[in-house]
């Protein structure tokens, strides 16, 4: 890798080598740098803000093969559709003229049907299953300190129609090794003391499980810098130009000469596109809008963390730490704060949890979540651009598929013959 000094902040300092730039460095950009790094490669990864900054940064840490079924569903139109004048709704499309948005909606709505949901439902689970087993191995290695638990995941509802719902999925969601236990209300709300009573059920899935997202991305960050690893921040990406059997990234802080480079920008990944030179990723990601609101922990917490079914409210805790978070919002780029929507959060975690809050608020936040047409990343090659890979469009599985797709791309890029199937998830089905 050859490096040219800039003017950013700091500067690039020269070194010498042939070897991989990841830009982004959020927990997929982390990742892929790290598998890469320990593969035997020389990595670099900057980013043009700093690590974790994203969406990485605030949502609540769920790892979860349970979360196998994609958006693309059927009946997720017209649910949309349904609460374009709900701005609190926990699916949210703001009624505005964006063409590239309303391009992007109307070939996702293609995708709504039972065919296309089960084909990405399966790609989905083999990355899930592989990222979980994958994460327990980094954890023990790195020694990774992320508050990890494999207390499993529980959906909670309150109504019996929602939780008659909830049966369309669990066929599947058996049928790809995921243990789903069904808990009559009652008994629930024994187990659990920190539950309001008047719960129609809950939804145990035992094999998922949770950490700390925050500490997780500054721990991966931390593994890659001992091991060799550079990582540079506030580094934006500015051209990418095609130069002998390499790249010339040229960035806010100088121009680097590198063999490869991985994008593994989440929901910025579009607005690359132009100094990417694929204008056909412009069309396959849009940014859905994530909230979320952290606390000191209240006395009273649920014993693992939750989906609150009938308000798509999750509650995570840590030991330091509350968190209430989830929600989509198509809205493009808008970075506002929307009260209104994390009010929400709020009251649905009133309707189910005796303290639903802590005593003192510590962050509230908002992250953008690179949601592809599929619902499933782009991991692999970039047809016809050799050198240049992609590894982006996690939706809101970014931490629970880092692992695995950290891995599945360094396998590609060095050769190694990859433990699950690249084919679901190649660029090439969009480019």
């Amino acid at each position: 890798m050859q490096v040219e000094r800039g003017d950013g902040d700091g500067g690039l300092e020269q070194t010498a080598g042939d070897d991989v730039v990841v830009v982004g460095a959020g927990a997929i950009g982390l990742a892929c740098a790290l598998a890469l790094q320990q593969g035997g490669r020389q990595v670099r990864v900057i980013d043009a803000g700093r690590v974790g900054g994203g969406s990485s940064h605030g949502n609540c840490g769920t790892i979860t093969p349970s979360h196998a079924p994609p958006l693309a569903a059927p009946g997720t139109v017209l649910r949309a559709l349904k609460w374009m004048l709900t701005p609190d709704a926990p699916l949210y499309v703001a009624p505005r003229a964006d063409p590239a948005l309303w391009r992007w909606l109307s070939r996702f709505a293609l995708r709504c049907n039972t065919r296309d949901w089960r084909r990405s439902a399966l790609g989905k689970a083999a990355l899930l299953n592989d990222s979980r087993t994958r994460l327990v191995d980094w954890i023990g290695r790195y020694r990774l300190d992320c508050d990890f638990v494999e207390t499993g995941e529980d959906y909670v509802f309150r109504t019996q129609r929602a939780l008659d719902e909830e049966q369309f999925e669990i066929p599947l969601l058996r049928e790809l090794g995921v243990e789903v236990l069904e808990i009559d209300g009652r008994r629930y709300e024994a187990e659990d003391p920190a539950m309001k009573p008047g719960l129609a059920g809950a939804v145990r899935f035992t094999g998922d499980a949770a950490l700390r997202p925050d500490s997780y991305v500054k721990e991966l960050a931390r593994v890659l810098r001992e091991s060799g690893g550079q990582i540079q921040e506030h580094c934006a990406l500015q051209a990418l130009v095609a130069e002998g059997d390499g790249y010339r990234l040229q960035t806010s802080q100088g121009a680097l000469h590198v063999r490869e480079v991985v994008v593994a920008a989440g929901a910025w990944s579009p607005r690359l596109a132009a100094a990417l030179r694929l204008p056909w990723l412009r069309h396959v990601i849009q940014p859905g809008k994530g909230y979320s609101i952290t606390y000191d922990r209240p006395a009273l917490v649920p014993k693992r963390p939750l989906i609150l079914k009938e308000r798509s409210v999750c509650v995570s805790s840590w030991p330091g730490g509350y968190r209430l978070g989830s929600t989509m919002e198509f809205s493009g780029f808008d970075e506002s704060l929307n009260e209104r929507r994390l009010a929400a959060l709020e009251r649905g975690a009133a309707e189910y949890l005796h303290e639903p809050v802590g005593p003192r608020v510590r962050e509230r936040w908002f992250g953008w979540r690179p949601m592809s047409l599929d619902d499933m990343p782009l991991i692999g090659p970039v047809p016809g651009r050799e050198g240049l890979w992609l590894a982006t469009g996690h939706g809101m599985m970014g931490i629970g598929m880092s692992a695995g797709t950290g891995q599945l791309l360094a396998d590609l890029v060095t050769g190694r013959e990859p433990t699950i199937d690249p084919a679901p998830y190649a660029p090439a089905r969009f480019a």
